[in-house]
């Protein structure tokens, strides 16, 4: 950690947020990485206070968000969904005492079913097509001749939008991520000192998959693979094991999931440029963070499968350069609602609902040690995880995964018919009630789950056990340490965790605590 006497922190006039989804930590060069350049994240690092011990929360795409947005854990309450009822993203707020609040992304997600909410209260949004699964062309371009890129490996039975909506980039600028970068830059050229305060959220979509990128970065990490290229990983945990991929498909994917970091990489270097060539370093906080990361084979684990989050997955990396503050490295446990919360700090913004997280400015002005002593994380319906810097404790059902309820006021949207299909949200039924969140006396419709109800790909009816790794001693979590003193000490350790947020009691149930 930088010498507390060589800070003269200035409280930042504006806040620039610059989110990179699947953004793995142990493959930035700034957090020991040396399988892939990424020399303006590393650059940017050494201007920032990068932070060691920073853990997920709520998981996957949108509650991460969620987390970021809003402040507030919602993996225990629901697996997916938009702002509700009862609660405002930190935008409003923002918005009431003027500050001028802008979205940049190529995020899919946020434009469809389960998603809505979260960029309407922004002054402005600007959203870049063409990601992943995003419905933006009915047919290809009939102009495309197939250059700079190349056919993926593997495509679905179905054609995915994404299959059509590539032939219309016609060379790097024209992907959605550098379009993205771009937007971003052309902003600042545009807005910075034109406005009191700021605050600039970008929602980087890359390098999440499809892992798909031009010349030269297609070919930077596996020059002599010479087949059509694999850009779609699978979700599976024994992929290789089980005949999913051979192990050289899987270096394929890997080194294409390093093509595309290197080359968001370059894009973000023109943003940092942009912020350098405005002067913001003077008035302005710089944040770098992540949802998650991605695993490419750890442990043969590909993807986002529905297995306990290991450190691949949920140590992730947050760089925050602060006007007048020494670049260093700080060892405190942060985790995602913690960005919420010092954001209403910075703003002096209040928000109506209950949230989780505990500001960061106390840390970066050096005044304190530490926010927390623990972080929860998870994914609904599955282990929920506690860390302490230390261990990684997934906590799973004792035996059968129920009993299990979802709350929400947003049931319009979760049922639609593509909602239904990608996350299997049924309509709630005869076993529906009326209920109260923390803090909250709005009325919500809790929806009950049992055995035999569709449930998320990642909801499983029988447990897979509990896992403890120690991740100081152990950094691969090889061993588990379910069983041992430590575990008991960290259950009830879980347990004040969630009596702390007023975690729904069937929880406590499904877990088998107190």
């Amino acid at each position: 950690m930088a010498d507390p006497s060589d800070q003269n922190p200035v409280k930042p006039k504006n806040v620039i947020v610059i989110l990179l989804d699947s953004l793995n930590r142990h493959m930035l060069g700034a957090y020991g990485g040396t399988e892939f350049a990424t020399p303006n994240l590393d650059a940017f690092a050494r201007r920032s206070m990068k932070f060691n011990n920073h853990f997920v929360g709520s998981l996957p795409c949108m509650p991460a968000r969620h987390d970021i947005l809003c402040g507030a854990l919602d993996f225990l309450w629901k697996p997916w969904g938009s702002i509700e009822l009862w609660e405002d993203p930190i935008t409003w707020p923002l918005r009431e005492k003027g500050v001028v609040t802008q979205l940049i992304t190529d995020h899919p997600h946020l434009f469809e079913v389960g998603g809505e909410n979260y960029y309407t209260d922004f002054n402005a949004w600007d959203y870049l097509r063409g990601h992943e699964h995003d419905s933006w062309k009915t047919r290809a371009d009939p102009s495309f001749m197939g250059a700079p890129h190349h056919k993926p490996a593997r495509l679905s039975a179905q054609e995915l939008p994404y299959d059509r909506t590539r032939t219309y980039f016609k060379d790097e600028a024209d992907f959605p991520g550098p379009r993205t970068m771009a937007s971003t830059a052309q902003w600042i050229e545009d807005n910075a000192g034109h406005h009191d305060r700021f605050f600039l959220f970008v929602d980087e979509f890359d390098p999440h998959e499809p892992f798909d990128a031009p010349e030269p970065w297609a070919s930077m990490y596996d020059p002599d693979w010479k087949d059509p290229r694999i850009v779609w990983p699978p979700y599976a945990v024994g992929a290789v094991r089980d005949g999913l991929l051979t192990e050289r498909e899987g270096q394929q994917l890997r080194a294409n999931y390093g093509g595309k970091l290197s080359m968001i990489d370059h894009w973000f270097g023109k943003v940092m440029e942009k912020i350098d060539a405005k002067g913001l370093w003077e008035d302005t906080m710089v944040v770098l963070c992540t949802d998650h990361g991605h695993y490419l084979g750890e442990h043969d684990t590909w993807g986002k499968p529905g297995t306990p989050i290991r450190r691949t997955l949920g140590h992730i990396p947050l760089m925050i350069a602060w006007p007048g503050l020494v670049a260093g490295e700080n060892n405190a446990l942060t985790t995602s609602v913690d960005l919420h919360a010092t954001l209403r700090d910075i703003f002096d913004a209040e928000v109506p609902h209950v949230t989780h997280g505990h500001s960061l400015v106390p840390l970066l002005e050096g005044k304190v040690d530490k926010v927390r002593d623990y972080a929860l994380g998870g994914i609904w319906g599955r282990e929920v995880h506690l860390f302490d810097g230390t261990y990684n404790y997934s906590r799973a059902a004792l035996e059968m995964n129920y009993p299990i309820s979802v709350f929400s006021n947003r049931w319009s949207s979760l049922t639609n018919n593509m909602f239904r299909k990608h996350v299997a949200m049924p309509p709630p039924n005869e076993r529906a009630f009326l209920d109260r969140m923390p803090g909250s006396d709005i009325p919500v419709i809790r929806q009950p789950y049992a055995e035999g109800d569709p449930g998320p790909y990642w909801l499983t009816p029988k447990s897979g056990g509990s896992s403890l790794w120690n991740m100081a001693e152990d950094p691969s979590e090889s061993e588990n340490l379910v069983g041992s003193a430590e575990e008991a000490r960290l259950a009830e350790c879980l347990g004040d965790a969630l009596r702390d947020i007023n975690a729904p009691e069937d929880q406590f149930e499904r877990l088998g605590l107190k």
